[in-house]
């Protein structure tokens, strides 16, 4: 796989530049004198006891894609929080940056140099119109005065420049997520950044939309501007960075050129260990039928859905963003209801009126937004994990057993290898794999018939999506009915028994893993 040469492009011109991968520039020699924008050594962070991040040095020069590469909790956001100033390092590290050196940096010296975070959730106004949320720091530039006509103005150049099709006007709430993200680099734009911190930006887009972010990245990078990636997803560290870092429990593992790794080598960097991702061949299902929907219908989501899921079987659901798949999942699990028709469990009709219905005879439901509908980021990582069973837990005077729960806790977060310091801390602490891993737990816990894995491996590093495989065919194993919606190939073709294509709201088609090659498979998704 080929990584783009670092263009060398003056960030001063007034030039306007096409982000497409073939626009002129976008392969121009590097230049022959290079000029660090940060750097940083012998940074060390330590929480209590234990390190995130020790003696770790990093150098970013201009124009460079630098990917943070690591397992779940290695302490790639911590060294991020590091540079953004949201971290002060201990003593003895040094940062260089603008021609200063400083052994820590505030949030607003940070930005005053150029640094500007793009974060997971991307940290913008919902309620907020697109060109509010651009221009939001370019207003508290001057005498502070909100200046409709000037935001307007300068948000309307950004997306200009970078040939995004958004509307100023809308709110920010209303757009999808790949669009969400466009705002934010719109945002970095304006506040004249100089390093962007993309923190896991293409963990909710679908392929297209990534390779439009992945266009946006060498358009940056053309400009001169750094970036650093921070991403799970090993082909697209491959196809956009210039050199990858990995870091492996809090410790720099080194630094190395993009044009030398493949993702093998990558993975056994990450993890320590050979990593091989094999096709399911164990068959699990039975010939009972644990799930049947038929001719389920929901205005503008879905329409005429056909499908029955076997007790054991591990069925996939794949195909691009926007074509129903979520909308059913959360119809099957009684967060809406379906237009008309009819669904079976076990044979037996049932309409659920609410998800609590779905729970009761056994159909349980991970949301693909961890954030926001899996989890509940202020409370602690055991009442997270523990949310589901209250009832089986509960003691005297309908109390919830402490040394029960306290058991249920320990024993989940080993057996999920959660690594976490103390299960009393907020959930919010925890990295996305980590999260995503009590999320998963909290819905095992139920003991479901059915399990709908929605985005199961959003954000969760190679060693992690592994460990979530296995458990998947553990569960099949143990005839649990296990539905996989996903939008990477890989994953519903190497761990599915059977897997329905979704296109424009119903069912398009019909595919086995061991009657079709996965290239073959791939082709039929990104044909839509």
């Amino acid at each position: 796989m080929t990584t783009p040469e670092t263009a060398a492009v003056d960030p001063n011109t007034t030039a306007r530049h096409d982000p497409r991968p073939d626009a002129p520039g976008d392969s121009a020699p590097p230049s022959p004198t290079r000029e660090s924008i940060i750097s940083l050594k012998s940074v060390s962070k330590r929480f209590g006891g234990n390190y995130a991040l020790k003696d770790v040095d990093l150098e970013l020069e201009r124009g460079e894609v630098h990917c943070l590469c690591g397992a779940n909790g290695c302490g790639k956001s911590t060294l991020a929080k590091v540079i953004s100033g949201a971290y002060q390092p201990d003593r003895g590290a040094s940062i260089r940056i603008g021609g200063r050196e400083h052994s820590e940096l505030t949030p607003q010296e940070s930005r005053a140099y150029g640094v500007q975070v793009i974060y997971q959730d991307l940290a913008l106004f919902p309620n907020l119109t697109v060109y509010e949320n651009i221009a939001f720091e370019y207003n508290l530039e001057g005498i502070g005065i909100y200046r409709k006509k000037r935001l307007r103005t300068k948000a309307k150049e950004i997306l200009q420049e970078l040939q995004f099709d958004i509307d100023l006007d809308d709110r920010v709430e209303e757009l999808s997520i790949a669009q969400r993200q466009q705002v934010a680099v719109c945002r970095a734009l304006v506040a004249d950044a100089k390093l962007v911190i993309m923190d896991e930006p293409t963990a909710s887009l679908t392929r297209v939309e990534v390779n439009h972010l992945l266009d946006t990245v060498r358009y940056l990078k053309g400009k001169g501007i750094a970036i650093i990636f921070v991403n799970h997803r090993l082909d697209e560290v491959l196809e956009v960075s210039d050199r990858v870092t990995v870091i492996r429990d809090g410790v720099k593992v080194g630094t190395f050129p993009a044009k030398e790794m493949d993702e093998a080598k990558l993975t056994e960097l990450i993890t320590g260990r050979q990593i091989e991702f094999l096709k399911k061949t164990d068959k699990t299902a039975t010939d009972k039928t644990v799930l049947e929907v038929r001719e389920f219908t929901r205005k503008n989501q879905y329409h005429n859905v056909n499908f029955t899921l076997k007790e054991g079987e591990v069925l996939g659901i794949c195909g691009l963003l926007g074509s129903g798949r979520t909308e059913l999942a959360l119809s099957i699990f009684g967060m809406t209801r379906p237009d008309s028709g009819h669904m079976f469990v076990d044979g037996r009709p049932v309409a659920f009126k609410s998800q609590m219905d779905a729970i009761r005879v056994g159909v349980s439901y991970l949301s693909e937004d961890r954030l926001t509908l899996g989890l509940v980021q202020q409370q602690s990582v055991g009442d997270n994990m523990v949310l589901t069973i209250l009832d089986r837990l509960a003691g005297s005077f309908h109390l919830i057993d402490r040394r029960k729960r306290r058991s249920t806790v320990d024993e989940w977060v080993k057996r999920m290898d959660v690594k976490v310091a103390n299960t009393d801390n907020p959930i919010s602490t925890l990295s996305g794999g980590n999260q995503q891993k009590v999320a998963l737990a909290k819905w095992i816990l139920t003991n479901p018939k059915i399990l709908i894995l929605d985005s199961p491996t959003v954000g969760v590093d190679v060693g992690a999506k592994n460990s979530i495989y296995r458990l998947i065919h553990q569960l099949a194993a143990d005839k649990i009915a296990v539905i996989i919606i996903s939008d990477e190939v890989p994953e519903v073709y190497c761990n599915c028994d059977r897997i329905l294509h979704f296109r424009q709201g119903t069912v398009a088609g019909e595919y086995f893993p061991d009657r079709i090659s996965e290239h073959e498979f791939a082709e039929v998704i990104e044909n839509g």
